[in-house]
């Protein structure tokens, strides 16, 4: 159904000692609302699933029904929504004020349980002896938001992660009209369990482009521009590139994705590592926004030993 033959271009090398150790192919899409100003790679158009930058898509809906204003959602709630967080404790400080406004426990949450991605996070539990709980998940914001979700429209909050619940109809709806969708694409479940649409790469950037720059969702945008180490965290490149900018947004999502929007001028791109290589993906995303010259971004290109002795570089094609 899908043409497959797509033909990835190399983004980057890991050159260690003068030797090309890894190489990393992919794609980058760049585009206006209206164009698409620039591809590497051809992708052919191929659908691949939006992942965790599905994210700040599906909060639409907390604006659509207004529950930021049913609920008194600060810019720190909104945000914790539309996070893949670490896990820290500033992380878990707003999920569970978040709870208690929506009258949700814990048990509720069906995306599941893993360790913090936050170093710091995981080592304190360790340390402290202490199991991860379902909030350290990366997704469980959005979780809190889908079952706020239902407790507004009075939707059963038994089975909200199901593909025919009347709340993931509706996220799906939002998702097709702001992405610009005009066939079907296929539908799977994402790793914390909930449906996540699949579609071209070019599409992905216009749902961006069409959420980040509408005056509707501001408070999405704010949610972003304010709040960079809740979306992300440590060591995460989402926060590092929201922190060094004030017009760009930046969401990373599994199998290799990060989407950039530049709110100013109102163009973004999409980055695709195959490998789903996540320092690549930094390493590409960083190098561009530099190279467009939207904001300048320090990221490291050594590759250093254990003992901090440089043994090498990343080199960016892009």
């Amino acid at each position: 159904m899908y043409n497959m033959n797509t033909q990835p271009e190399k983004l980057v090398n890991f050159i260690r000692d003068g030797l090309v150790e890894t190489e990393h192919f992919g794609y980058v899409v760049r585009c206006s609302k209206n164009h698409v100003a620039e591809k590497i790679g051809d992708d052919k158009n191929y659908p691949f699933y939006l992942r965790s930058c599905a994210k700040p898509l599906q909060a639409a809906l907390l604006v659509d029904y207004e529950l930021d204003k049913a609920f008194d959602m600060t810019s720190s709630e909104i945000a914790i929504c539309c996070a893949s967080h670490a896990g820290e404790g500033v992380h878990i400080s707003v999920l569970k004020k978040l709870m208690e406004k929506f009258g949700v426990a814990e048990s509720d949450l069906k995306c599941g349980i893993h360790e913090p991605l936050s170093q710091r996070a995981a080592k304190k539990l360790l340390l402290n002896n202490e199991k991860p709980s379902v909030l350290h998940n990366n997704c469980s914001g959005k979780h809190i938001m889908m079952l706020g979700l239902c407790k507004l429209k009075g939707w059963d909050t038994e089975n909200y992660d199901d593909i025919n619940h009347p709340l993931q109809q509706e996220i799906k709806k939002r998702i097709y009209e702001l992405c610009e969708l005009k066939q079907e694409y296929p539908v799977t479940k994402d790793g914390c369990g909930v449906p996540i649409c699949s579609m071209p790469l070019a599409n992905m950037v216009k749902g961006y482009l069409n959420l980040f720059c509408n005056p509707k969702y501001s408070v999405i945008k704010e949610a972003f521009l304010n709040n960079s180490y809740l979306i992300g965290g440590e060591n995460r490149t989402d926060t590092k590139i929201l922190e060094n900018s004030s017009n760009i947004i930046a969401k990373v999502g599994a199998g290799g994705l990060i989407i950039v929007v530049n709110t100013e001028i109102e163009e973004g791109f999409i980055v695709k590592i195959c490998d789903a290589n996540m320092q690549a993906r930094e390493i590409v995303a960083i190098d561009l926004i530099n190279n467009l010259r939207w904001s300048k971004i320090e990221v490291s290109h050594d590759i250093l030993i254990n003992n901090g002795d440089k043994v090498g570089y990343i080199e960016s094609l892009v």
